[in-house]
């Protein structure tokens, strides 16, 4: 006897949201739709020479459906696609003719965010050269080295970080001609004929030749600059029109810099793929941050590391004359990006009332990417997500291996020479992306002219001979469920009580107390013992007295922790989060507080931080006279 539709219909719709769930197939779907249309967009365009994300500009700038529509927002500026594509050209003929920049030229970008990177970067684009976007916050031997290793004659330079660019800067680069992108020196170019160069003048064979020069953040040293390919720039910013499903109607905000990929690639060039609009703040502000979202209209949002924890732990923004709290004020659906950390998930999206995050993995450097789009708690906090069809797929390119912590490598059985994967789901290792094992530069195109640090990042004979895999240097949790969960960074992991301690999980639970803003963990030697302990350098809310705090923060990492990992000393530190101890890109900085390790010092401490240490009754004070005890010997931990 047939079902009746009535009974049947609400089966199937019941049945196949029971099989979405299990298997994250719209998840899937999602995912794979973006993976094709990459690959198909980058064929087609290295078919037709087309490799050059300018063609985009350019195709939707004499399109009927978009050349009037806004392509770029910034302080009140809007700029259409028309608008900025006609900067573009002019802006490309002025540096042809007046700075002799030529096709397969490098040119250095030291900017702010601002309207007129995006119009320089494309004209670099526009006339066939490549970009080399400079950290606009670095100085000194920082700034030098950067300028050097990209081989660049040229260095352009935004009025507002002009002083870093010193004397002393410019005589370490002696073949360098710097120019500071002044008002004056915008409107000559602004004044140059739209002339377009022919096509040839920006051919590209392969997607995997160089389009930009982006450096990593510098965490551990100084800044190397990535070769990002064009296809990186096509199929990492096809994230947004296929996987994140950014429209031609949406506002995606964003205040992360735009000399790095997140931001660029990410942000930039998705919405350019999307042929939506992108509105830009000049840096982030947690007190201009929503009012920049609200003025603008945004109804997505880019983020990197930290900030969004910068935002949850800022006091909220009440309208002066009606007392409204303006914190659910605003028109944002979507929060995508990388580094939200599991604490700061629930609260950020609670608070602020955006329905769904989009948390992504992935480095300027790599060669694959995450994505783990979450509008529940059952993937809430993990950094990629694989249902039935991806987990089939990706186990096969994605491998999670033992690793050796004596060595910080990837572990290798003694018999055979070859790497192990983890012995069961979930536990953790060091990720690995698979590469041609014939060719791996067409997907991993390392670090420009860097063959020492490319080699530390290609990796041999990992699961069968020959092969070839990329090291992320990331230890992380594939679970049964098919979450990603970030463990740690390589290196940031320390032994204590010969247990590894995971700086991370740490620094989460330290940061689900409600009286720290942020906490940044690392390991200390310390004197007559074996291993690094766990220190913590923590922002504090001033809730309570701080005796109080202290007392309550030991009791939280005790019940939150194993023994081995509660962090046996505490650097309070003033001020808020987000200041010397981060990277341009938010991330957290371990060198300078390792270094200091935790010898009492009142000048490192007027800098890092009230060092205490771990007590019966709570944090205690840590001075001069608790060190001598430590150093005599006296004192066992």
């Amino acid at each position: 006897m047939p079902v009746p539709l009535a009974i049947a219909a609400p089966a199937a719709a019941a049945a196949l949201a029971y099989v979405n769930a299990r298997g994250a197939l719209w998840n899937d779907l999602r995912v794979l739709d973006g993976q094709y249309t990459a690959l198909v967009r980058t064929l087609y365009r290295m078919k037709t020479d087309r490799l050059n994300v300018f063609y985009l500009l350019e195709e939707w700038a004499q399109s009927r459906s978009h050349a009037h529509r806004n392509l770029v927002l910034f302080e009140g500026k809007r700029h259409t696609y028309a608008q900025v594509y006609d900067r573009v050209l002019r802006y490309g003929t002025w540096m042809k003719e007046n700075l002799g920049v030529k096709s397969g030229d490098i040119v250095a970008m030291d900017f702010q965010n601002s309207d007129s990177f995006i119009f320089v970067w494309f004209a670099l684009w526009a006339v066939g050269a490549k970009p080399a976007f400079i950290n606009y916050n670095l100085t000194g031997n920082a700034l030098t080295h950067c300028i050097k290793v990209a081989e660049t004659s040229l260095c352009l330079v935004d009025p507002a970080v002009e002083d870093n660019v010193t004397d002393d800067v410019k005589a370490e680069n002696p073949g360098v001609k710097f120019v500071t992108f002044t008002p004056e020196t915008e409107a000559q170019a602004f004044a140059a004929p739209p002339n377009r160069l022919p096509d040839e003048q920006r051919s590209q064979a392969d997607y995997a030749d160089m389009a930009i020069l982006i450096y990593t953040s510098g965490t551990t040293g100084l800044p190397k600059p990535a070769i990002v390919s064009w296809s990186k720039c096509i199929g990492g910013a096809g994230i947004g029109d296929r996987v994140l499903r950014i429209g031609k109607n949406d506002i995606v905000y964003t205040s992360m810099p735009l000399y790095h990929s997140a931001a660029a690639v990410l942000s930039f060039l998705a919405v350019l793929h999307a042929g939506s609009t992108q509105a830009l703040g000049r840096k982030f502000s947690t007190k201009s941050y929503w009012s920049d979202v609200r003025e603008m209209e945004a109804t997505v949002l880019q983020y990197v590391g930290e900030t969004l924890r910068y935002l949850v732990a800022a006091p909220p923004q009440i309208d002066t004359k009606t007392g409204e709290n303006l914190d659910k004020k605003h028109k944002v659906r979507l929060a995508y990006g990388n580094g939200l950390r599991p604490d700061v998930w629930r609260r950020f999206q609670d608070r602020f009332g955006v329905d769904e995050i989009g948390e992504m993995y992935a480095a300027t450097e790599g060669t694959a990417a995450l994505i783990n789009m979450c509008a529940n708690d059952l993937t809430a906090g993990a950094m990629g997500r694989t249902g039935w069809l991806t987990d089939f797929l990706m186990s096969r390119s994605i491998a999670v291996v033992e690793v050796d912590w004596a060595t910080e490598e990837p572990a290798r059985d003694p018999k055979t020479g070859l790497c192990r994967r983890v012995k069961n789901r979930g536990d953790p290792g060091e990720m690995l992306f698979q590469l041609p094992s014939d060719d791996p530069t067409k997907r991993f195109q390392g670090y420009y002219k860097n063959p020492q640090a490319n080699a530390k990042k290609l990796m041999r004979n990992v699961l069968k001979e020959g092969d070839a895999w990329f090291r992320t240097g990331d230890v992380v949790r594939w679970d049964t469920e098919g979450r990603i969960w970030f463990n740690d960074r390589i290196g940031d992991t320390f032994r204590w009580k010969s247990e590894n301690v995971s700086t991370s999980e740490v620094s989460e639970a330290v940061g689900m107390h409600p009286a720290v803003k942020e906490a940044n963990v690392y390991g200390v030697e310390l004197p007559h013992h074996d291993g690094r302990a766990g220190c913590a350098a923590v922002y504090l809310y001033q809730h309570a007295p701080l005796d109080e705090t202290l007392r309550s923060l030991a009791e939280h990492t005790r019940s939150q922790l194993p023994k081995y990992a509660v962090p046996l000393f505490l650097r309070v530190v003033k001020g808020d989060p987000g200041g010397a101890h981060t990277t341009g890109t938010n991330k957290q900085q371990k060198h300078f507080l390792r270094q200091a390790g935790v010898k009492p010092d009142p000048a490192t401490e007027e800098e890092l931080g009230e060092l205490y240490w771990l007590a019966t009754d709570g944090y205690r004070r840590f001075g001069d006279k608790e060190w001598r005890e430590l150093e005599g010997g006296r004192v066992k931990l």
